[in-house]
């Protein structure tokens, strides 16, 4: 899976970056599951996981994003990453992603946590 995952995840930056729908929907399954936090109720499919996206895109060019692999069978990754906003916050993310084999995701769940908030 490492192969598909290292190019699911630059798609997924460069529809981060470009917040266009084809962008967008090339990386999700027709009845794909996005959650935008685990008990969150996905948004199914294209048109709601791109309404979904455009609704809470961030502006082009304002963030990086670091990742480390730390789980992938051939049916789930789970990913660590580090999204730095220029002029926000700074984020700790887990992603769960299950891909196809042909590299498009099936079901994505995102858990994100501001580190400017510790407990």
């Amino acid at each position: 899976m490492s192969g598909n995952l290292e190019a699911w995840i630059a798609g997924y930056r460069r529809a981060w970056e470009s917040n266009q729908p084809d962008d967008i929907r090339a990386l999700f399954t027709h009845d794909a599951e996005y959650r935008t936090d685990p008990w969150a109720v996905p948004w199914r499919g294209h048109e709601e996981i791109v309404a979904g996206w455009l609704e809470k895109k961030d502006a082009p060019g304002t963030t990086t994003f670091e990742w480390s692999q730390l789980v992938s069978t051939p049916d789930v990754a789970i990913i660590q990453g580090t999204t730095v906003y220029r002029d926000g916050p700074t984020y700790s993310n887990l992603w769960v992603i299950r891909l196809t084999p042909d590299g498009l995701a099936r079901e994505f769940t995102e858990w994100w946590m501001d580190q400017s908030n510790p407990s």
